[in-house]
């Protein structure tokens, strides 16, 4: 099987980033641009993270969240989602992109929820990387169907959607565009023109990027990074092969 999470963070590390900062008043915003990760040493954002950002921020009385992630770790999204539901500011979630896989829920912990015109909720089963025989994998299976229904029962609540729906869409891999999430009980509203002497500046020094969904089996494709193609006349030649050096390094390795 597949260890989709460490795909998605490989193939975006470097390209997101967290930030958080007051923004007026007794205001404060958070940019959660990044993947969704337990422990950060190697990149994306912890909820340890983002914890220690809303406590710096414990006086303030609005503090905007503002979202564009690829997702990433379940019980780090569920971490998120429950030191944002004790904060005692109000807090708004501004889905400035994506939120796909545990950003889902953690932008629907907000008790408001804005979406840009061109953002993206993205709901599906989750997700692990197991070994062993067929009976540890088949509690993996179990523990797997498990995570799934507390999800459901998460965006039932959230959105007033019946379970055996989210069941299709969880199942499906559903990607929702601005309009869907309204209808669906995902957002709140379509944040726009009427909305933006309400909504601070959105725009981090990287704001508008795209992040690769190749991890996902049905992520739009007009979002999608495409491999840089090189020029291989500019490129300088390989090195010889050392033949010494690579019996060196295999005797090493077998140490």
């Amino acid at each position: 099987m597949r260890n989709g999470l460490m795909a998605l963070l490989a193939a975006n590390r470097g390209r997101g980033q967290f930030r958080a900062e007051a923004t007026g008043g007794d205001e404060a915003t958070i940019w959660l641009y990044d993947v969704i990760v337990r422990d950060d040493y190697w990149g994306g954002v912890s909820a340890l993270t983002l914890g220690k950002a809303l406590a710096d921020y414990r006086d303030a009385s609005v503090i905007h969240l503002r979202i564009d992630s690829p997702g990433g770790d379940v019980f780090a999204g569920r971490a998120m989602e429950q030191l944002i539901a004790e904060h005692p500011a109000r807090i708004i979630s501004h889905v400035d992109g994506f939120a796909a896989s545990a950003a889902s829920y953690v932008a629907r912990s907000a008790p408001e929820v804005h979406i840009s015109k061109g953002g993206m909720f993205m709901i599906h089963k989750a997700w692990t990387w197991t070994y062993g025989n067929a009976d540890e994998i088949r509690k993996d299976a179990e523990l797997l169907d498990m995570i799934d229904e507390t999800l459901i029962k998460t965006y039932a609540e959230k959105t007033g959607q019946d379970p055996d729906q989210l069941r299709e869409w969880i199942t499906a891999e559903t990607w929702m565009n601005a309009e869907l999430c309204v209808e669906r009980g995902f957002a709140d509203k379509i944040a726009g023109a009427a909305a933006a002497e309400d909504d601070p500046d959105p725009e981090p020094e990287n704001r508008g990027h795209a992040w690769d969904l190749s991890a996902y089996a049905r992520a739009p494709q007009q979002r999608q990074i495409q491999p840089q193609r090189r020029n291989q006349a500019d490129e300088p030649p390989p090195p010889p092969f050392d033949r010494a050096a690579a019996l060196r390094r295999l005797e090493v390795s077998q140490l």
